[in-house]
């Protein structure tokens, strides 16, 4: 989790998809609120390589900060807002 939090792009991207109507533009009508943002939106955003983008979210996703739903041939990312939180409690508790 410290490494996926050590990243200005990272926390950028964490940041964006907390409110990502502000953000992003919707992808193919799909409701960003409920089911993300593909990884096309974060690239354009980012201004990167889809690979870089595509690795970043990764790291995010196995850290536990977001998650992925598979539509059809895209996979849009989402924070995981309850694991977020959770983590938020910890470091309140702990330090």
């Amino acid at each position: 989790m410290f490494k996926a939090l050590s990243n200005e792009s990272r926390l950028q991207i964490l940041q964006w998809l907390k409110e990502p109507e502000n953000h992003f533009i919707p992808h193919e009508g799909v409701d960003m609120r409920k089911i993300g943002v593909c990884v096309s939106q974060v690239t354009d955003k980012l201004n990167m390589t889809q690979s870089t983008a595509s690795q970043y979210l990764s790291i995010l996703q196995r850290a536990g900060l977001i998650h992925t739903e598979r539509i059809g041939k895209y996979t849009y990312y989402k924070r995981d807002e309850e694991n977020i939180r959770k983590i938020a409690a910890f470091f309140n508790g702990e330090l």
